[in-house]
């Protein structure tokens, strides 16, 4: 791409930018004439999705914007380098773009970018077209920089055409085209899905297909309409960031939570966070934390509660309770769907930190062993990073027999926190830290 004369290259396997990266971030905004070309368009673009996004530089540029984006690359030749990206403190994940839904919820993403990202678009009737199609939002943005969308010869001008022509079914317009760049929009609202003639490809999926339903589905090549509400409302009804993060979101009626719960659940979760710090600012310097993961995010206010501190969460919504993680997209925070009882999708030493509430006896309940789990947590957690284990005493005396062995014995506390609504009856808070190994540790 050429931005302000300045030649800003992507090699393959993702995006990849050195000085011209905030020019090619401004260019997009420009493009799309938002004001003072800025990205994130008055708070109204917070979460983006990254596909193919290499070492996740793009990602990188854009948090300085107040822009969070779920950087993925599949798992092939490039998966690499999702690991470097990890070790540059950049959101970042694994990801699979083959036949099942990626692990996120409908209308999450106002932005989705695909910068030579190297995947077939139009592959079985452009499924994967229809999956970005359920991430993004009303009005959600399509990024696309690739020589199919500028280059003239052949074989380009007919994978153009045929793409063209495809979004154009899906109801998506051009929002602007530039130099190697294009932009799509996807419709507010469903006027356009009811003007398509009969029998009209790609058709639209049935009432009762669940668009949130992520953990094992199969992508479907339909297009999702929008509820009657959201039709109505042409919009998702989100207020901009950073007011998003601790507004109750619209979606909360989907899983039966009131704004009221949704503000004390809030509060809740500032104190505790408030309380873990106390106990932890004897052995925790400042700035040791970037890569934190909630493994049981409820309605995350754990990641909200640690929006002063310059760390990402990744908000884990275990399978049974994957309805709420709509809801921290709404608040302009990212996480996924996962069974604790399966290895996570992640890097050997990828997390500074991992907060555990209520998790072990959620996996018990399950019959997955509390000894699999700790291993597990155990490969993911950096050297000198820390757990916190909230759980009950039963689960906590448990877990204190395999620290020494898992070598999470650098420091330790133990205490009873406060009752609170959110409380599990009886509850102990375990915090523990990893040591770094010696080349001389025996093995265990």
């Amino acid at each position: 791409m050429v931005v302000n004369g300045e030649k800003i290259n992507f090699p393959g396997g993702g995006t990849h930018f050195h000085d011209g990266a905030n020019k090619y971030i401004v260019s997009l905004a420009r493009m799309l004439k938002f004001p003072n070309d800025k990205l994130h368009n008055g708070g109204n673009i917070r979460n983006v999705l990254d596909v193919g996004c290499g070492v996740a530089s793009f990602g990188a540029y854009l948090l300085s914007h107040s822009i969070i984006a779920m950087s993925i690359a599949p798992n092939d030749v490039h998966e690499n380098q999702i690991q470097f990206a990890l070790e540059r403190g950049i959101p970042s994940t694994l990801g699979v773009l083959g036949t099942k839904r990626l692990p996120y919820p409908s209308r999450s993403f106002e932005l989705a970018h695909c910068s030579r990202c190297r995947i077939d678009w139009l592959q079985r009737d452009g499924i994967l077209l229809l999956e970005l199609d359920r991430l993004l939002r009303p009005g959600g943005y399509f990024a696309y920089s690739s020589p199919e969308a500028y280059a003239l010869d052949p074989e380009n001008r007919r994978i153009w055409n045929a793409m063209h022509d495809l979004l154009r079914r899906m109801c998506w317009r051009v929002a602007v085209k530039k130099d190697q760049t294009v932009i799509w929009q996807k419709p507010l609202g469903n006027g356009c899905y009811l003007k398509r003639g009969p029998g009209t490809q790609p058709p639209l999926c049935s009432t009762g297909d669940d668009p949130d339903a992520t953990w094992n589905v199969h992508m479907k090549a339909c297009i999702i309409p929008y509820s009657a509400k959201m039709h109505k409302e042409r919009g998702s009804g989100l207020v901009p960031w950073p007011k998003r993060l601790t507004a109750a979101p619209p979606r909360l009626e989907d899983i039966g939570v009131s704004p009221e719960q949704f503000h004390e659940d809030t509060n809740i979760w500032q104190f505790r966070v408030n309380e873990y710090w106390k106990q932890m600012k004897s052995v925790v310097r400042k700035n040791y934390f970037r890569n934190v993961m909630d493994m049981n995010s409820n309605l995350g206010g754990f990641g909200a509660a640690l929006k002063d501190t310059d760390v990402w969460v990744m908000n884990v919504a275990p399978v049974n309770m994957s309805a709420r993680l709509k809801v921290i997209y709404d608040r302009g925070l990212i996480g996924t769907v996962h069974d604790w009882c399966e290895a996570f999708s992640t890097y050997p030493r990828t997390y500074d930190l991992l907060h555990a509430w209520g998790v072990f006896s959620e996996i018990q309940e399950h019959g997955c062993g509390v000894e699999d789990l700790l291993i597990e947590m155990d490969r993911i957690l950096r050297p000198d990073g820390f757990v916190i284990i909230r759980d009950k005493p039963l689960i906590i005396n448990y877990i204190r027999k395999f620290v020494t062995a898992l070598r999470w014995d650098r420091w330790l506390s133990e205490v009873e926190p406060r009752s609170d609504a959110l409380y599990l009856s009886e509850e102990r808070v375990l915090i523990a830290r990893k040591k770094l190994w010696s080349e001389g540790a025996s093995a265990m």
